[in-house]
């Protein structure tokens, strides 16, 4: 079945959401042929794909390179494309133009953007203009300079309550589901229970409406991933081991062999060449 904004919200008490980051067009494939419901183009390409410490220096044109790759892969799920730090902060109007380009240009069906009730004007306007957008609360690693770093947020009552004004207000904005992140398991439990649009926790805890990791991080893939990721598979050394393999191969001429080569039936055409 093709995943939309309106069958995502619509699960909300059916089934649990399942969404994962991605950024290009292989992996992107495979995670729309493994029962995957949305494909989060995040910014967290940034750390994961371009090697920076955090997310601010990612461009609007690096999320929509990556996006049109990931839209090219998805027959089913839902393309979800972050907007990038700075590209919804200067202005509405701004807001709208870049939102257009990764709809247009990056072929998303959705765009996520952080912040709570500041920014609902940029969320109605968005909105007006038929660009679905997913909000994003808690830990907000574009903000991570103002949060003092990568932290556990809404641990004392006036924090918890501001997520949770936060929340009813995006939700009375408009966006489709909310992104908590990194927050306290009953606040997710209360502020999923609170809302009528899906919750997709990541750190959220186990009551929320679904559940999103970067996927390289249950993989394998990242040393040290935060608290709240399970690593599902050791992608890690299964690439390890390849890779050990193919140079081992290629050192000791065992690779290519005549089975990896291409042959032709009259050899002596070659023997003129000079």
């Amino acid at each position: 079945m093709k995943n939309t904004v309106i069958t995502f919200r619509e699960a909300k008490g059916r089934e649990k959401l399942v969404m994962l980051t991605v950024y290009d067009y292989s992996t992107a494939k495979i995670m729309d042929q493994s029962g995957v419901h949305a494909l989060l183009v995040g910014d967290s390409l940034g750390n994961v794909m371009l090697g920076y410490d955090n997310t601010l220096a990612v461009t609007l044109d690096d999320m929509i390179r990556h996006c049109t790759a990931v839209a090219r892969a998805s027959d089913n799920a839902l393309v979800v494309c972050d907007m990038p730090f700075m590209s919804y902060h200067v202005s509405v109007e701004e807001s709208l133009r870049n939102a257009g380009r990764l709809l247009a240009q990056g072929m998303a069906h959705a765009v996520k953007l952080e912040g709570g009730m500041d920014f609902c004007p940029t969320v109605r306007a968005l909105i007006r203009a038929s660009v679905p957008v997913m909000g994003h609360l808690g830990l907000t690693p574009q903000s991570v300079h103002a949060l003092g770093g990568y932290r556990v947020q809404g641990r004392s009552l006036a924090a918890a309550q501001k997520l949770l004004d936060d929340a009813r207000a995006l939700q009375d904005a408009g966006v489709f589901a909310l992104v908590l992140e990194c927050v306290p398991a009953p606040l997710g439990a209360r502020i999923t229970h609170e809302l009528a649009i899906p919750v997709i926790g990541i750190g959220a805890g186990p009551d929320c409406d679904g559940q999103v990791l970067v996927w390289q991080d249950m993989s394998g893939l990242t040393s040290a991933p935060p608290k709240f990721v399970k690593i599902f598979g050791q992608v890690d050394s299964a690439m390890r081991t390849a890779f050990t393999a193919y140079a081992e191969a290629v050192k000791s001429g065992v690779f290519p062999s005549q089975e990896n080569s291409y042959s032709m039936s009259d050899t002596s055409l070659f023997d003129a060449l000079r």
